[in-house]
C-alpha cells in the first residue's frame, strides 16, 4: 500500500463494514486542519466522502471547487495527513465509541438542522435522536448558575419531559446539566446534548456520568470528530445547532454576555419562540434574561408557560379576541410602527429606534411568526390584508 493509499472495502479493512468505513472517512476529513466545516461542506455537495478522501490523498483534488480556493500546500499537507491507515483508525475509535457519522443526505440527519441555513456538513452521534414528531424545547443558561436556577432548570427539564417533550441543551454545568438531570427523572422520555468538542473526552469532566445517560436516553451528538478540544470557538456554533433543533428556546439564567445569550439570538434570527426567567434585577446572574425579556422574550414563571407558548394546553380564563394574532406590545410595537410606515432592514431599525441587535431580531422575529410581517432580502415589511393591531 502506497503511502497515501486509503483503505476502500471491507476485505481492505477487516471486520468494519460500510457505515463504519464511511463513519472513518468522514472523521478523517473533519479533522484536516485547515479545511473547514464550509468548504467542507461544498467539497461533500459534489463528492461521496470515500471520493473525497481518495482525491486528497492522491492530490486529485480540485484547487478550484464550488468557489473554494485551496493551496497547494495545504493539500499537500492534507495529503500526508491522510497517510496509510488513517479512515480505518478512524472508523475503529469511532465505533468503540459507539459513534457513527450522519451527513445532511442521510434520513437521521435532524430535519430541522438539514433545513437551517448553515448546517453543519457532519453531525457525529451517540445514541439515537428522537423521532422528528417529538416536541423539542432548548433549555440553556449561564454555567454559574444559582441554586435556585439550577432547582427551576431541573424542574422545567423533568415537568416538560413529563408532558413528552424533547429537552435539548449543551451538557454544560450549571443551567445545562440541571435541565438534563430534569428530564432524566421523568421516565422514557428521549433527550439530546449538543456539544461544543469531541466525543470521548467529555467536558466538562464532571458531567462524563450525564453524557453516558443523555446518550443512553436520547442522543449526544455535535460537529467535530471524536478528541476534538473543547476550544472557546467551538461553542458558539454549537449553540446554533441547540437552537435549530429547537422551536422552543429558554434561558433561565445569564450574565450580560454568554453563551445563552447566544443561542437566543440564534434561535431569534430563527423565527423561533424566545423565553426567559425574570429574576432580581440585581443579580448578576439575572441581568442577561431581563434584558431579553426587555427586548421581547416571553417570560417563563412555570412550565405552563412553555407549554402555553407551545399550544401544548390552554390557560383557563383566557377570552379569545376577533383576531386570534397577538396584539404587538412593546418593542415589537415599536417595530410594526416602523416597518409599517416603510420597509427597512434590521440594522435600521437598531439605529433608528436605539435597540439592540438581539431585541430587533426578537421583535422581527415574533412578528414574522405571527404573521404582522415578512421578510424579502433582508427588507421587512408589513404582510397585506391583515388588520392592522390596535393602538
Amino acid at each position: 500500500m502506497s503511502h497515501h493509499a486509503v483503505p476502500a472495502d471491507v476485505d481492505a479493512c477487516g471486520d468494519l463494514d460500510e457505515d463504519a468505513l464511511r463513519t472513518g472517512q468522514l472523521a478523517a476529513l473533519s479533522s484536516l486542519e485547515g479545511l473547514g466545516q464550509r468548504r467542507l461542506g461544498a467539497l461533500l455537495v459534489r463528492h461521496r466522502p470515500d471520493e473525497l478522501v481518495r482525491c486528497i490523498a492522491d492530490g486529485t483534488v480540485a484547487l478550484h471547487d464550488d468557489g473554494w480556493r485551496m493551496a497547494r500546500s495545504d493539500v499537500a499537507r492534507w495529503r500526508a495527513e491522510l497517510g496509510d491507515d488513517v479512515v480505518t483508525t478512524w472508523a475503529q475509535r469511532c465505533r468503540s465509541l459507539g459513534v457513527r457519522a450522519v451527513t445532511p443526505d442521510d434520513d437521521e440527519f435532524p430535519r430541522a438542522v438539514r433545513l437551517d441555513e448553515r448546517p453543519p456538513p457532519v453531525l457525529f452521534v451517540d445514541g439515537a435522536m428522537p423521532p422528528e414528531s417529538m416536541r423539542h424545547v432548548a433549555i440553556v443558561g449561564t454555567r454559574n448558575a444559582t441554586s435556585r436556577g439550577r432547582e427551576f432548570a431541573r424542574q422545567l427539564g423533568r415537568e416538560l419531559a413529563t408532558s413528552g417533550v424533547v429537552v435539548v441543551s449543551g451538557l454544560a454545568r450549571g443551567i445545562d446539566a440541571a435541565a438534563h438531570l430534569g428530564a432524566l427523572d421523568a421516565p422514557d422520555v428521549p433527550l439530546v446534548g449538543v456539544i461544543g468538542n469531541g466525543h470521548g473526552a467529555p467536558y466538562p469532566r464532571s458531567n462524563a456520568a450525564l453524557w453516558d445517560e443523555v446518550a443512553a436516553r436520547g442522543a449526544v451528538l455535535g460537529e467535530w470528530p471524536p478528541g476534538t478540544p473543547p476550544d472557546a470557538f467551538r461553542f458558539p456554533l454549537r449553540n446554533r445547532i441547540v437552537a435549530a433543533l429547537a422551536e422552543v428556546v429558554i434561558v433561565v439564567e445569564s450574565r450580560e454576555t454568554g453563551g445563552s445569550l447566544i443561542t437566543a439570538l440564534a434561535a431569534a434570527e430563527r423565527g423561533l419562540t424566545v423565553m426567559a426567567v425574570p429574576g432580581d434585577p440585581r443579580a448578576r446572574s439575572s441581568r442577561g434574561t431581563n434584558e431579553l425579556i426587555r427586548d421581547g422574550a416571553v417570560p417563563v414563571t412555570s412550565t405552563d408557560d412553555v407549554l402555553a407558548a407551545m399550544s401544548l394546553c390552554a390557560r383557563p380564563g383566557r377570552i379569545r379576541s376577533v383576531d386570534p394574532r397577538p396584539r404587538p406590545r412593546g418593542v415589537e410595537a415599536d417595530v410594526f410602527e416602523r416597518v409599517r410606515a416603510v420597509p427597512c432592514t434590521l440594522d435600521q431599525l437598531v439605529t433608528e429606534l436605539g435597540i439592540t441587535i438581539s431585541g430587533a431580531a426578537m421583535a422581527v422575529a415574533r412578528l414574522e411568526r405571527t404573521g404582522w410581517v415578512r421578510e424579502l432580502d433582508g427588507w421587512f415589511e408589513v404582510v397585506a390584508d391583515h388588520r392592522e393591531p390596535a393602538r
